[in-house]
């Protein structure tokens, strides 16, 4: 089948990319990403070699681009990544995330609509859900939790869960939503928190902790995300929401000192900062439901997942020192200046 990936460019997009060209090199992959500043051409390098897979630079939110791809590639699944995704820059400025995250969806839906797009998923968020209290470790967001947002990012996906829900309803569009904890793993964007310590960390440079890092998040290696939502695309029930966590609850604090012992490096790195706006308690997701009805379960622990991933890093420095410097934001012209 021909499969449309949305935000592909970016850390979670990229990683499904690969997994699809890897795990089924029979389909097609289309990726559209509109290379925004979280948007790294240099991350698909490798699957830009391999036949099956198509970039185009485009914008979701652009009705006459979308409806023109569509309609040229017959796409059976459209899977979509592309978001605004940072906490912090949406208390900076929400409008671009309202764009993005939600009318990028009408236009993604409208246009699955038309061509007659077999499964149209959405790829959310356990922020949808507000958060628990730190004191009450026996609760976990469940597919039944009530949405309450804390922050203008949480606020923009579930506006585009609900959109979802809608067309499904409305117009009977065949629609799956997932929504995922914490992601982490290779291709991460260096402004998120594990990477950010890492870089920070390799150049013994200060590293910022908000508040004092008693914040909890259930950590998911991006790896099993890829493999949840392969399965929810071809096996889940049309309609349905599929929560998909990874059973690896960690403080920020625990995070950022389980990063410093395997770089060796020193705890006195670590500088309390003042604390983010709404700022939520603890994430912890409940995926019994994923796991009943298409049996899936994660596959690395967070002590695994977490070696994997620096390591990635310390492999991969020029991917991340690129981005750093800027360079990374010159490369798409590089690829296609003369085509």
């Amino acid at each position: 089948m021909k499969i449309l990936v949305t935000g592909g460019a970016g850390f979670i997009g990229a990683n499904f990319v690969y997994f699809q060209l890897h795990n089924h090199p029979e389909d097609q992959v289309v990726c559209v990403d509109a290379l925004t500043y979280a948007g790294n051409l240099e991350t698909l390098a490798e699957a830009m070699k391999n036949p099956q897979f198509k970039f185009v630079k485009a914008d979701i939110a652009d009705r006459a681009a979308m409806d023109e791809l569509f309609a040229a590639e017959h796409f059976d699944v459209v899977v979509n990544f592309a978001a605004e995704s940072h906490v912090d820059r949406s208390i900076q400025n929400p409008e671009i995330f309202l764009r993005t995250n939600i009318l990028g969806t009408q236009v993604l839906m409208d246009a699955c609509r038309t061509c007659q797009v077999g499964r149209y998923h959405q790829v959310s968020t356990d922020e949808v859900y507000g958060d628990l209290p730190l004191d009450r470790p026996d609760l976990f967001f469940t597919e039944e939790t009530p949405i309450h947002t804390s922050s203008p990012y949480s606020a923009s996906k579930a506006s585009a869960d609900l959109l979802v829900q809608a067309y499904h309803r409305t117009f009977k569009l065949p629609v799956t939503i997932s929504r995922c904890s914490n992601n982490y793993g290779p291709y991460h964007f260096p402004e998120k928190l594990i990477p950010l310590m890492i870089a920070r960390a390799l150049a013994d440079q200060s590293l910022p902790v908000y508040g004092k890092g008693e914040n909890v998040r259930d950590w998911l290696y991006v790896e099993d995300h890829c493999s949840a939502i392969d399965l929810i695309i071809r096996k889940g029930r049309v309609g349905e929401v599929y929560n998909i966590g990874g059973h690896n609850e960690r403080t920020n604090l625990e995070v950022v000192k389980t990063i410093l012992r395997e770089l060796g490096k020193p705890e006195s790195l670590i500088h309390y900062v003042t604390d983010r706006p709404g700022h939520d308690q603890r994430y912890a997701i409940d995926p019994a439901k994923i796991t009943s009805e298409l049996g899936w379960i994660p596959a690395t622990t967070f002590d695994d997942g977490i070696k994997k991933t620096i390591q990635w890093y310390l492999d991969n420095r020029s991917w991340w020192e690129h981005i750093l410097s800027g360079d990374y934001q010159h490369y798409y012209a590089q690829m296609y200046a003369n085509r």
